[in-house]
């Protein structure tokens, strides 16, 4: 267990050593039998985070500000447009000042090729840590919260296999981050990883690269594949899921006529048949449903969304106490 990661933002897990995501795991673990038990935990008494958002969120919102409460804090909602971010406050202006009134900031940002860079830049100039609730590149929290329902269903994960694959939606061209943080975070925990999709809905390629480099180091394995069938066949944990495909085009008229050359990428229950008859189906939230995932699985017996959502409380309160205590 490493015991001081006061003050360390948290914008990747790739950043953080395998220990130190190892000791908030067991933190996480811990706060939630604390929460399970009616046990108070307030670790942040009187500490106060800043919550940025430039994009709409549900899950991240409720479980950051419900999770500061729990641990005695308070979490302050700021919209970027309701700020004078739209007037001319830079992101060097907001490290520094909201890193004088809070004791973290946490940002979503998704724009994409301005996310990444934004979160950085604010926190190179913040006195507090800064933590990442999103951008265009990693969703550290989420893939933190799917690694510990991972743990919980189905045990050490090493050499388990799990399946990354894209699957079509009709909402809207989503970020990468998703599957980014998963290839990069599951690799190092020695997961055998599928990586799954159509040609024009390629990941970063350094990306990529990273998360076959883990791969090498920690005895997993990284499988690119483009066969949505294949990529379900004997795996333990299946997560398709829609991004756009940014690194073909960044036009959302181009990226509709794109998508709907695979329409039927649809996770349902023939495909969920392919996998192991104990594999569990996981998904960020929210599911376009009937065109990403069917009824059937989404709220079907093999579905842990609901659990997985709920871990997202439980890791992002235990980095929050590990950092900003």
């Amino acid at each position: 267990m490493q015991t001081y990661l006061r003050g360390r933002d948290l914008i990747t897990t790739q950043e953080w050593r395998k220990e130190e995501i190892e000791t908030l795991l067991d933190v996480a673990f811990d706060l939630k039998r604390k929460r399970a038990l009616g046990q108070p935990h307030a670790y942040l008494r009187d500490k106060v985070l800043a919550m940025l958002f430039f994009f709409t969120s549900t899950r991240t919102r409720a479980s950051f500000e419900a999770g500061m409460a729990q641990l005695g804090g308070h979490a302050a909602f700021i919209e970027s447009r309701t700020t004078q971010i739209s007037h001319g406050d830079t992101a060097k202006e907001i490290g520094e000042i909201l890193g004088r009134y809070f004791d973290g900031i946490a940002i979503r940002q998704c724009d994409w090729g301005v996310g990444n860079r934004y979160i950085r830049e604010v926190a190179d100039a913040s006195r507090v840590p800064v933590l990442n609730m999103q951008c265009d590149i990693y969703h550290p929290f989420q893939i933190l919260a799917d690694l510990m329902t991972i743990i919980e269903k189905k045990g050490d994960p090493r050499g388990k296999t799990i399946t990354v694959s894209w699957a079509y939606a009709s909402s809207y061209q989503k970020p990468l981050s998703v599957p980014q943080s998963l290839i990069l975070l599951m690799t190092r925990f020695g997961m055998n990883v599928r990586l799954v999709h159509p040609p024009e809905y390629k990941l970063m390629p350094d990306i990529v690269e990273q998360a076959a480099e883990n791969a090498r180091k920690h005895g997993g394995s990284l499988e690119l594949m483009d066969d949505f069938d294949a990529g379900f066949k004997d795996a333990d944990v299946v997560y398709p899921k829609s991004w756009g495909c940014w690194l073909t085009t960044e036009d959302p008229e181009e990226s509709a006529r794109i998508g709907q050359k695979y329409t039927d990428w649809i996770a349902d229950e023939r495909r969920m048949a392919l996998a192991k008859p104990d594999a569990i189906y996981m998904h960020c939230l929210p599911a376009d449903r009937n065109i990403e995932v069917t009824d059937g699985v989404i709220d079907g017996p093999q579905s842990v969304v609901y659990d997985e959502a709920e871990n997202r409380l439980h890791v992002q309160k235990a980095a929050m106490a590990l950092t900003m205590a």
